[in-house]
């Protein structure tokens, strides 16, 4: 089953700060959401696919990790606790999750308990509204900080919003996200099996997964920064680096911008907010096609 990009997970220390810092590059973005494992979360939103802005707001909640069950929470106190803010996970999307678990047990990178859950959000005019998902977790044993599942949504009419998807930057779809490691070849048979499709070789040290909903590239770390101009993140194994973001009218996107006063880069037709700016991510901006 092939899946397209769900969303992203961007760890943050302060959820506000980074409310914020998104809403400097004119993004639109959602309410404080609470979960029960000691996390919250504020939303990013594009058409089938959305950032997730994550703070652990309340330690002494999370459940620990076991051999089988996985602890989001946890996964994400120690990724802040030991390489600090940045982007964590990446999540395909689910239309099964019961079958996704299959396939990852099967392909050896399962082996991971269910989870399902459910909550309150919140429309942008403040009335409550009931969400719920299905995870089915995956593992890159050699990748400690990067996180893999997919999520199946329950009542997606209540979480997706068009209002939360009109941006001022006129961003208006993931183009894709980029990975690194050392040696991406050693990774692909992994992402294959999560994203149910082959890698096909760009240039040496440079794989795609062009799946139903935006691209998924796996970089050297040196073609990385030769591409984007900013530091890859540091290993071991596979990192979540950079989104990519489809918008309407580059010029348009190059003002809000330039009006926000961050340190960017205007690379071959597209616009890096780095690392240094973005607290621990690559955001990448591009035209649309």
């Amino acid at each position: 089953m092939e899946r397209g990009l769900d969303h992203v997970v961007h760890v943050v220390r302060d959820l506000e700060a980074a409310g914020e810092l998104y809403d400097m590059l004119g993004f639109t973005v959602g309410t404080r959401n609470r979960h029960p494992w000691g996390t919250d979360n504020r939303i990013v939103q594009l058409p089938g696919f959305f950032v997730e802005l994550l703070e652990i707001a309340d330690a002494e909640k999370i459940p620990p990790q076991d051999v089988t069950r996985f602890s989001f929470g946890a996964f994400n106190r120690d990724f802040l606790a030991e390489v600090g803010p940045g982007l964590s996970m990446l999540v395909l999307e689910g239309r099964d999750a019961a079958i996704d678990k299959l396939e990852f047990d099967t392909a050896g990178i399962g082996g991971i308990d269910l989870f399902s859950f459910e909550r309150e959000g919140k429309r942008l005019d403040g009335v409550g509204v009931k969400v719920a998902f299905n995870l089915a977790y995956a593992r890159d044993r050699a990748s400690p900080h990067a996180g893999f599942f997919t999520c199946q949504q329950i009542f997606p009419e209540n979480f997706w919003s068009v209002d939360l998807q009109r941006h001022m930057n006129g961003a208006q779809s993931v183009v894709g996200v980029v990975m690194t490691a050392a040696d991406p070849a050693a990774h692909t048979g992994f992402l294959a099996n999560f994203a149910g499709m082959d890698a096909r070789r760009a240039v040496e040290g440079w794989y795609i997964l062009k799946t139903p909903r935006g691209d998924i590239d796996v970089m050297s770390d040196a073609l990385f920064t030769q591409r984007f101009g900013v530091p890859a993140p540091s290993g071991p194994g596979l990192r979540l680096a950079a989104v990519r973001f489809g918008v309407a009218d580059m010029d348009r996107l190059r003002r809000r911008v330039s009006s926000s006063r961050m340190s960017v880069e205007d690379i071959e037709g597209v616009v890096v907010v780095g690392p240094k700016a973005a607290l621990g991510a690559t955001l990448v901006f591009e035209a649309a096609t």
